[in-house]
């Protein structure tokens, strides 16, 4: 049940009563892997963001200090996917749903003394609904430390592998992706079906884009006939073990750092500015 997760880290090989006997449970780092079951174009398979988010945190949680706490939940392989769902075999939760899972796994986490609660995401689709969570979910237990975080966005070394193009537009499916998943799941990479497509009918002359700063709303479809966007052609298995090992090293670094964390608090007895 547990791989690539490492056993000891594993948060459902616990028994009720090592939990209940747990030093110092507020400063455990629980961690909720979640990624989507969704097209990645004719050369991957469907579950692309949930191998990458468990064999990323697998890796960080085996490589980090025995001596810091930290377990893993369950993956949620479902998410937020609906820009998929014009390509069979998508399967989505609604924005709604999702809201409802990660608010009752994190009500159930804080009702066993947890306070650190990390919602480790691999889909791009997805981070604002977990953000709306993680803010909800502290005002309602302000002793709950809540994490909505990306698995890209620590410092690794996707700038030094991809092309510039890549980097701004190869956002599903493409070379890094499917470098990762040459890495992780070789036998399910089907390289004599990958096919290079990036966005198409993107505005210009515009500040309006894709994503960033100033976007529009999109479906897959949108954009894209083969529902990848990027280059898939170019990826090989040695960019994908380089990125999976800086990935990992970035997830040692924020996951040290979280448990180190405690939740500012403001002195509410300084003078107030007139």
């Amino acid at each position: 049940m547990h791989n690539p997760i490492p056993p000891h880290r594993y948060f459902p090989y616990l028994t009720w009563t090592e939990i209940e006997a747990m030093p110092d449970r507020e400063n455990v780092v629980i961690v909720q892997p979640m990624g989507a079951i969704e097209q990645h174009g004719p050369h991957l398979p469907l579950a692309v963001d949930s191998a990458i988010c468990t064999t990323v945190l697998g890796q960080a949680l085996a490589e980090l200090n025995p001596a810091i706490p930290a377990y893993s939940l369950p993956p949620l392989y479902y998410g937020k996917s609906n820009e998929h769902w014009h390509f069979p075999g998508t399967i989505t939760l609604s924005a709604e749903t999702l809201l409802r899972v990660i608010h009752d796994v994190a009500e159930s986490v804080y009702r066993a003394g947890f306070r650190k609660l990390v919602l480790l995401n691999a889909h791009g689709g997805q981070p604002q609904v977990l953000e709306i969570a993680a803010r909800d979910l502290h005002l309602a237990h302000p002793d709950l430390m809540v994490f909505p975080l990306f698995v890209w966005a620590v410092p690794n070394c996707a700038g030094e592998l991809l092309s510039q193009k890549e980097l701004e537009l190869g956002i599903h499916a493409g070379d890094a992706e499917t470098s990762l998943m040459l890495s992780i799941l070789p036998e399910q990479v089907r390289m004599e079906l990958a096919q290079t497509e990036f966005p198409q009918g993107l505005p210009t002359e515009s500040w309006l884009t894709m994503e960033g700063a100033l976007p529009f709303a999109w479906v897959t479809r949108d954009l894209s006939a083969s529902g990848v966007l990027g280059d898939p052609t170019v990826a090989t298995v040695e960019k994908g073990d380089r990125l999976l090992e800086s990935l990992a090293q970035g997830w040692v670094t924020v996951l040290e750092d979280i448990y180190r964390f405690q939740q500012p608090q403001a002195r509410l007895d300084l003078p107030q500015v007139p």
